[in-house]
């Protein structure tokens, strides 16, 4: 199954109002042919982690592709007094024509480098801005949250459960399948099943057990209806002097007379260490020793290697809220930024200059290579260069921090390799760009993974990936600061 949503539904006014009141200034001093370049990218990683695991990109090119400007829309923007006919009948015939390049989802990606490239006469780039933001901060910071979960899962199955606590009904659907990117099993929420393909999982709620007389009633019912996968959940009354004993009954009453066994039992509250090694005891004396675990109640990272690491018998995890709103860090900051025009043909750099040397962008129309080392095959740092450069891995080639020359690295000639990040997305307003499975995103990110070194996917103080500038593009950057300041 694809990843497409309702072509149908249109987000064009998903945008702060500047955008359209720049579009209007633009458009009534006749720049609005004017072509320009915007670079999105972010700055920190979130929970100060190693990496960021791109997502959103297919929701981005829809997004794109049908955004237009209804009746109704022209009518809403009239009514604010605002924008003079012309300029409304222009909107009216709106239609992205510009080129865009993206690094493709589940890609892991560091802070600085170009993540999505725009090439665009400056109204439709301009008009593009919020919701590319939102689309790709939202999913980028989900995806990167489930990837530090079920990383700690050390390959026990994490399902996604948070749908109830998510933002809204865009961050349950988008969200669960950022999740999936990022490594879970499967989601709770089925709207995101029928959209993205993505296997759906729940078995029952305490409601469930309390809806009938006792929780041997309970049980039973749902084994009478679910025997070839009966996960009975053992934390409404006792776990251990209830639950585990009813649930235990009720593989040998009614699930074994049957031909049955029971597939698993979910573990809701109180100690998770404690009670899943007591639980594990009593299923194995009991002869269910291929009876699984499954664990909730607001988990997330920190909370599931400790509860390993103090040996919990858990085979797999339901982990909601704190994954699907990135409770520990709900905002992912990338930024929009221009970095060049084109004039008569010409591109001409552009840069934005603060007092804060890290909201310094990186000026100009740049290309981002991933830099591999042969003997190890693993990644060394990604360069940033001037679209026009080129890299000969024959001579040595010499890498500089993102504002300083004297700090930098020479690679030796012969020893690395490398491939563009960016892959074309738009081009003259047409999609290029594949459209892939959920299962293929997945299998690339995998793979793509596999050439980062282990140090960059620790927790707590991971490696700082490299993410550096050509001698060409530092240069001509210090150049225009220095002329920037006189």
């Amino acid at each position: 199954m694809k990843t497409t949503v309702n072509s149908e539904r249109n987000i064009t006014l998903v945008m702060d109002f500047y955008e359209l009141t720049m579009a209007y200034s633009y458009y009534k001093k006749n720049k609005q042919n004017e072509y320009a370049y915007f670079d999105m990218f972010y700055r920190n990683n979130p929970d100060k982690g190693g990496f960021v695991v791109a997502a959103g990109l297919q929701q981005l090119i829809e997004a794109i592709k049908f955004m237009h400007f209804s009746e109704g829309d022209i009518a809403y923007l009239r009514s604010l007094n605002c924008f003079d006919e012309e300029f409304l009948d222009y909107l009216r015939h709106f239609k992205f024509q510009g080129s865009i390049w993206a690094i493709p989802e589940g890609t892991p990606v560091f802070p600085y480098e170009p993540i999505v490239t725009v090439r665009a006469k400056l109204i439709e780039a301009q008009l593009i801005e919020t919701f590319l933001l939102i689309t790709m901060n939202h999913q980028s910071l989900i995806a990167t949250k489930a990837h530090r979960i079920v990383q700690e899962a050390k390959g026990r199955p994490v399902m996604e459960f948070g749908s109830r606590r998510a933002q809204g009904y865009d961050g349950a659907n988008y969200g669960a399948r950022a999740a999936y990117i990022g490594g879970v099993s499967g989601t709770a929420d089925v709207a995101a099943g029928k959209m993205f393909g993505i296997p759906v999982l729940g078995t029952m709620a305490h409601s469930f057990v309390q809806s009938f007389d006792s929780e041997y009633e309970a049980f039973k019912a749902y084994a009478e209806v679910y025997p070839d996968s009966c996960v009975l959940l053992v934390d409404t009354y006792d776990v251990l002097k209830s639950g585990i004993p009813n649930a235990i009954k009720v593989a040998e009453e009614v699930l074994a007379p049957m031909g049955k066994r029971l597939s698993g039992i979910r573990i809701d509250s109180g100690d998770i260490a404690y009670l899943t090694k007591k639980a594990r005891a009593m299923l194995d004396v009991a002869g269910l020793t291929d009876c699984k675990i499954s664990i909730s109640n607001s988990l997330d990272e920190y909370l599931i290697r400790s509860v390993l690491e103090q040996g919990a018998r858990i085979d797999s995890f339901g982990v909601g809220e704190n994954m699907i709103t990135s409770k520990s860090a709900p905002v992912f900051g990338g930024v929009y930024k221009m970095c060049a025009m084109e004039v008569a043909g010409h591109i001409i750099p552009k840069i934005k200059i603060s007092e804060n040397t890290e909201k310094i962008t990186n000026p100009g129309y740049k290309k981002v290579y991933r830099l591999i080392e042969k003997e190890t095959n693993k990644a060394f740092a990604d360069i940033i260069m001037f679209a026009d450069e080129k890299i000969d891995v024959n001579k040595d080639l010499t890498i500089y921090s993102l504002l300083d020359r004297w700090k930098n690295k020479t690679l030796k000639a012969g020893s690395y390799e490398y491939f563009e990040l960016q892959k074309p997305v738009f081009h003259n307003g047409e999609v290029v760009y594949p459209e892939y499975t959920l299962d293929e995103i997945r299998a690339y990110r995998k793979e793509q993974e596999n050439l980062l070194w282990d140090e960059i996917f620790r927790l707590e103080y991971p490696h700082q990936y490299y993410v550096d500038l050509s001698e060409k593009l530092i240069n001509f950057k210090l150049a225009m600061l220095e002329e920037k300041r006189h």
